[in-house]
């Protein structure tokens, strides 16, 4: 065995000097800080930098899984619906939103979107003119969108992350109209927690054959094909232009709900 040259031996790090403990973290040596925490939140003076700091944006995030939870913990069975902000008003995906959400608010579930315009703001008006709860669930971003009117419950998250939570865990049932990156993020993270096991099986319904069907027809013909899902996965996705086949599956799927098996997992596929 070779003998390790003196500068090759590891060197025990100098531990004299200050040690001062913050909480469960050790601070020595110059990431000593000349003030107490306290100090510094009794002290008016210096700067305001601090709100923007990570430990500050933890409470932010805390706060924002508080409030949706507390607003939106007793709204009973519901549906998320997602589908593109730059939908017109005027087009007939417009009008198949809300026709979708007026049924589901007269079969009894509340309607959550992201409280913008387009698809959403569809949704929301469905709802809210069939009387049921028209939940919008608004994000901020570098543009001005704002929370549609006919939201009832309408919460606006600073994170991205906290507003899915929300989705997920208060609709029983995911719809799927057209829609840009932002609709093929929501479907796929849908898709995903079902598949892995992460939440409890429930349909996602896509609204719009022609839109979709070339999408499945590659996850079928290239995805599958190559061994990246499961044939089992694709049982996961509904496509339909119907609204009455919309409500259909997802009353079917309320109905066998607690006899449903738990979820599978499906194992990586060896290569």
């Amino acid at each position: 065995m070779t003998t390790p040259e003196p500068h090759d031996v590891p060197r025990r790090p100098d531990v004299e000097g200050p040690t001062r403990t913050k909480g469960p973290v050790t601070l020595r040596r110059s990431q000593v800080m000349r003030s107490t925490t306290d100090q510094r939140l009794l002290d008016t003076r210096g700067p305001s930098d601090w709100v923007h700091t990570d430990p500050w944006r933890v409470l932010r995030i805390q706060a924002e899984f508080v409030e949706g939870f507390g607003a939106l913990a007793g709204l009973g069975p519901a549906v998320s619906i997602f589908g593109s902000a730059r939908t017109s008003p005027t087009s007939a995906e417009y009008a198949t939103a809300m026709n979708l959400a007026a049924a589901l608010a007269r079969s009894g579930y509340a309607v959550v979107t992201g409280g913008g315009p387009g698809i959403m703001e569809a949704a929301n008006r469905g709802a809210f003119e069939a009387g049921g709860v028209s939940v919008g669930l608004g994000i901020e971003l570098p543009f001005e969108q704002g929370m549609n009117q006919w939201v009832d419950i309408g919460i606006d998250f600073r994170y991205f992350f906290a507003r899915k939570t929300m989705f997920v865990k208060y609709a029983q049932a995911f719809v799927v109209f057209p829609g840009g990156f932002g609709t093929f993020d929501e479907l796929f993270e849908a898709l995903t927690l079902v598949q892995t096991g992460k939440v409890t099986s429930f349909p996602v319904v896509l609204v719009g054959t022609a839109y979709w069907g070339g999408l499945l027809e590659w996850v079928r013909g290239t995805v599958l094909a190559e061994g990246k899902v499961s044939a089992k996965d694709l049982d996961l996705l509904a496509l339909t232009d119907d609204v009455d086949e919309v409500v259909r599956i997802i009353d079917g799927a309320m109905s066998g709900h607690h006899d449903a098996p738990p979820p599978e997992w499906y194992p990586p596929v060896e290569v």
